[in-house]
């Protein structure tokens, strides 16, 4: 059974912000995960996790919050770049490296966007954190 909650039809599509039932996508946004306290990156690997049913670890987008403490890469970005390299990487340098078109993909969409793929120039452009997060995790999803 299906319990919608704050919800309403349109048409015959329903609109929900949640639905309580194992397997349905979680309609938050991964910048909720952010509010919560996670860093960008943190909230970028685990809004994908949640998705599409991976298991990257988040601990590795713990070091990207605020530039990577300097200002400097965006931390959705970063984190976003991380799921690529987890999900697309090599484990050999005989391989090729699937994971660099990708993040070139990505790295060109966010330029394209905002001019910049670095936290403080984005900040002080009046960029919200939230508005950089989901925007990088809908551009992420795209690419792959």
């Amino acid at each position: 059974m299906i319990k919608w909650v704050n919800s309403k039809i349109i048409g015959k599509v329903i609109i929900s912000k949640y639905c309580i039932l194992k397997g349905v996508v979680n309609m938050t946004k991964a910048s909720e995960y952010h509010k919560q306290g996670f860093t960008c990156g943190e909230a970028m690997i685990k809004k994908y996790n949640e998705e599409h049913n991976t298991n990257i670890p988040v601990s590795l987008g713990s070091s990207m919050g605020i530039g990577y403490t300097i200002g400097s890469l965006c931390g959705a970005v970063g984190g976003a770049a991380t799921v690529i390299g987890f999900l697309k990487g090599r484990e050999s340098n005989h391989e090729v490296n699937e994971a660099r078109k990708y993040t070139k993909e990505l790295m060109i969409n966010i330029k394209e966007k905002y001019g910049t793929e670095l936290c403080r120039d984005l900040k002080k452009s009046g960029i919200s954190c939230a508005e950089i997060i989901d925007y990088t995790y809908e551009t992420l999803n795209k690419i792959l």
